[in-house]
């Protein structure tokens, strides 16, 4: 994917451009999540991170890792991952 964005941002938010990318799909990531658009995984995957360091980063931002609006999904994609995660591996 190619980011367009103004020649001087890099310098005014003081960082380099593969850091900027991130930060922008890290911010866009969090966003999505916050209103609910996104699954903590897929956010954590359009992040670039892990789930753990996803949630990590939540704390950082003050966004909240709870679904009130889903619950029963967002455990159940949980569960889920968590599943995978232990599963042994196939023969």
């Amino acid at each position: 994917m190619t980011l367009e964005y103004p020649p001087d941002l890099e310098l005014a938010v003081q960082t380099t451009p593969e850091e900027l990318g991130a930060q922008i799909f890290l911010m866009a990531a969090l966003k999505m999540f916050e209103l609910v658009k996104l699954s903590l995984g897929k956010a954590a995957e359009l992040a670039g991170l892990s789930r753990v360091e996803f949630i990590e980063q939540c704390g950082r931002y003050r966004v909240s890792v709870f679904n009130p609006e889903d619950p029963k999904a967002e455990l159940e994609a949980d569960l889920e991952a968590v599943r995978s995660a232990t599963a042994p591996p196939a023969k």
